[in-house]
């Protein structure tokens, strides 16, 4: 009995592919192809995905030979189309019957919910799956994440980079067809200087052992990552420190290298007196090295880089680095000199001709809003407002500057060792770097107040101006990364429990820009923008979406408040009488809308006559005196804990007790119970919305 499953291999060789993109690539063609197969019906087993610098290849086991045989039911014309008022089958009828290759007399009617249908109940055959995957593999590729396709040759094929041979076995079996172009061999090319020439492939089985044994290529990413992180860490150790290994650096240079082999190199101690975030960026950003670090984080005169060859003269690969580093360093060392000619403060003035956007104004602009805003946040964290004022005065001045010029990503970083040199607090230097924390999502925060206070600035700044221009994100466009720094304001604080009043620090961020938008609607559009930040935010955190949704419908206006609330709630889901309670509540907000209300009066305890309301009543009293001090003082989950007692009394007044009285005094007073323990529980968040 023949087999009924083979191994699947499939390569596409090309030009060197993006680096940033070759993970991302490799990661989209084995969920397509995995897509599309399930959607042929074609069963397999496991899969493995290879990529390197100049190839993209997915291995499949076990994949079914041929699609099994499926009964589909095909649906034609409504039924009212399909005859003529004499009976007789109309053009629409013919044709569908006859594409199935069937008469009208053999179609069936359909019965569904939007009318009747004529139909068929057809028998397809499955087909083999040598015929169907070079269609399935030309949708794998044209479905993949590619921002600008290329043209090569005199051909209309696009592709990311040009695509010069392909390897398509089922098997053993060579599928003959064509891939972009080229006509799929038994045959891959091995490391372009250890191997430069074709290298058989016997099947899939043998591929990735072929190619790492004989032709010299690691193919697999995640193993040529890890052999790349611990060839690194194991040359860094014997220089006496440890790498930096940045994760991104990691991927970019894996995807750089086929057959890695980490190096060592030196360079001039003196250049160790420039700040070592320009020469980490430079090493980094420019030349893909790992800079190695001492003991105590400090950068020392050596790194690490990973060569695309096993060299018999390892040292002229060393030395040609070490060449090539030396002028981007003579360069960070050159800004380094000359921008401190000059003082933070003096370049203010050149911030005038440097537009933030065009309506907002220019960054000399933002930089006084920032430090009358900066001054106003540091006042209510009890920090001094004259350090708030300099920070927001000196926040932007390092864009000016040469470093930052050449090496963006250094702004703020730069600016704190400059205002250092200039003899500025170490609390404003400070504040100038981190008025870009969080950098990214977890990245570090602010830690002291007046760092946090030009932070927040900042932030509440951009957002407040660019929402009241009319410019807020919408999909994937948010050239201003609104969402970002509005995440950045709920890290803030939370994390660092501020006891700031989130509305009012937007009306304030709202006033500095009032003569040039009407900054008015966009404080409460800001406001709901920052919390629809919150169930994500939480989310990561484990907390259920519904805990979050029972406060977000309170709209408290202090966040570490709100995070009060959240473990408050989050604590009270967890208590048996919870579902109870929830429950309850979602009831009594359901009479209280339906009664249109309560009016303007007390309870009356005279008109209380049945046992249950008159215990539900003192219930309430005591705990309203007893919760009383807890909510003032942010003590949410005791309060709540408390709150569980009334189960047992709310649950016996709905038992007992006809709310909907026709005693007009009677009904009022009941009403007046329920909105009281309505308010009651609102005052930590709406329960009712728990999803027990």
């Amino acid at each position: 009995m023949p087999d009924s499953h083979a191994d699947l291999l499939f390569e596409i060789g090309t030009e060197e592919l993006p680096p940033k993109s070759l993970k991302p690539l490799a990661e989209a063609l084995d969920h397509e192809l995995a897509t599309a197969l399930e959607s042929a019906g074609l069963p397999f087993g496991g899969r493995h995905v290879y990529a390197t610098p100049r190839r993209l290849a997915i291995h499949i086991e076990n994949l079914g030979l041929r699609q099994p045989d499926r009964h589909i039911e095909r649906r034609g014309p409504p039924l009212k189309a399909a005859f003529d008022t004499k009976g007789n089958p109309t053009q629409a009828a013919r044709g569908f019957a006859a594409s199935l290759g069937l008469d009208v007399s053999q179609l069936e009617r359909l019965e569904t919910p939007k009318g009747t249908w004529l139909g068929a109940k057809v028998h397809e055959p499955g087909r083999e799956t040598a015929d169907l995957l070079p269609e399935i593999l030309t949708q794998a590729l044209a479905r993949l994440p590619i921002a600008k396709r290329m043209r090569w040759g005199a051909g209309t094929i696009e592709f990311v980079r040009p695509v010069h041979w392909a390897v398509l076995l089922l098997g053993e079996t060579l599928i003959e067809c064509d891939i972009l172009g080229v006509t799929p061999r038994r045959e891959t090319q091995g490391h372009r200087i250890h191997h430069p020439g074709p290298l058989p492939i016997r099947s899939p089985q043998d591929y990735a052992r072929t190619l790492e044994t004989e032709g010299r290529v690691l193919a697999d990413f995640d193993m040529r990552r890890e052999s790349i992180e611990a060839q690194v860490k194991a040359l860094a150790e014997e220089l006496g420190g440890h790498p930096m290994l940045d994760e991104d650096l990691l991927d970019e240079v894996t995807a750089l290298v086929e057959w890695p082999v980490a190096l060592a190199g030196s360079f001039d101690e003196r250049f160790l007196d420039v700040p070592q975030e320009a020469l980490i960026t430079t090493m980094i950003d420019n030349q893909r090295y790992f800079p190695v670090l001492d003991a105590a984080g400090r950068l020392i005169a050596r790194f690490i880089t990973v060569a695309n060859i096993e060299s018999r003269d390892p040292d002229q690969i060393r030395k040609g680095n070490e060449r090539v580093i030396r002028p981007r360093l003579q360069d960070a060392e050159f800004f380094w000199q000359q921008d401190r000619r000059a003082s933070l403060a003096s370049r203010r003035a050149a911030l005038k001709g440097m537009v933030f956007q065009k309506r907002l104004g220019t960054l000399f602009d933002k930089s006084e809003r920032l430090a009358k805003l900066a001054a106003a946040i540091a006042d209510r964290l009890g920090a001094d407002p004259a350090s708030g004022r300099r920070a927001g005065e000196l926040a932007k001045c390092d864009l000016v500057t040469s470093m930052v010029f050449e090496f963006p990503e250094l702004q703020g970083t730069m600016g704190r060792y400059y205002a250092l040199h200039d003899g500025e607090s170490e609390v404003v230097a400070q504040a100038i770097e981190d008025q870009y924390r969080p950098a990214h999502a977890g990245g570090a925060l602010p830690t002291q107040p007046i760092g946090q206070a030009l932070s927040l600035a900042e932030k509440l700044d951009t957002l407040i101006g660019i929402f009241a221009i009319g410019q807020r994100p919408s999909g994937t466009k948010d050239p201003f990364a609104l969402r970002r720094a509005a995440l950045g304001v709920v890290r803030i604080l939370i994390e660092r429990n501020l006891d700031l009043n989130l509305y009012e620090l937007l009306g304030l961020a709202a006033s500095q820009l009032a003569d040039r938008a009407d900054t008015e609607p966009a404080i409460d559009e800001v406001f709901d923008f920052i919390m629809e930040r919150l169930p994500g935010y939480y989310a990561e955190r484990g907390i259920p979406a519904d805990v979050v949704e029972a406060v977000l419908a309170v709209r408290p206006l202090k966040l570490n408040d709100f995070d009060r609330r959240v473990q408050a709630v989050k604590s009270f889901r967890t208590l048996r009488e919870a579902e109870s309670l929830a429950a309850a509540n979602k009831r009594i907000a359901n009479i209280l809308r339906q009664a249109g209300g309560v009016r303007e009066r007390g309870i009356s305890a005279e008109i209380l006559k049945e046992p249950a309301e008159r215990r539900l009543f003192e219930a309430l009293r005591e705990a309203e005196a007893d919760t009383a001090p807890l909510f003032t003082s942010g003590r949410y989950e005791q309060a709540l804990h408390r709150l569980a007692a009334l189960r047992e009394p709310i649950d016996t007044f709905f038992d007992e007790v006809m709310v909907m009285s026709e005693d007009d005094l009677e009904r009022e007073n009941r009403l007046a119970i329920l909105a009281r323990l309505s308010e009651l529980f609102l005052s930590t968040a709406d329960i009712a919305r728990l999803q027990t």
